[in-house]
C-alpha cells in the first residue's frame, strides 16, 4: 500500500503508550493497534482528528505516502 501509517514514530517521540492513547481518543487498543503496526485498510477523519489532538501533531506527522512503483514493476512477468 501506498500510504504508510507512523503512529508509531509519533506515539514514540511523545512517549504515549497504546493504552493511554486508546483511553484519549476512545478506540479500542485493538483498532489502535491496527492503526500502529500499519495494517489499517482505511481511517476515518474523526479517528485521525482525535489522535492528532492526543498527540499534538498534524495529520503529516502521521501519514505518510510511498510511491510503490518499485514493488509494481518486481511484479511483471
Amino acid at each position: 500500500m501506498a500510504i504508510i501509517i507512523n503512529l508509531d514514530v509519533m506515539m514514540a517521540k511523545r512517549k504515549i503508550g497504546l493504552t493511554e492513547l486508546a483511553k484519549e481518543v476512545d478506540i479500542t487498543l485493538a483498532n489502535l493497534s491496527i492503526l500502529k503496526n500499519n495494517k489499517a485498510k482505511a481511517v476515518r477523519l474523526s479517528t485521525l482528528d482525535a489522535v492528532c489532538k492526543a498527540l499534538q501533531c498534524q495529520p503529516g506527522d502521521i501519514l505518510e505516502y510511498m510511491d510503490d512503483e518499485g514493488c509494481e514493476s518486481e511484479s511483471l512477468p
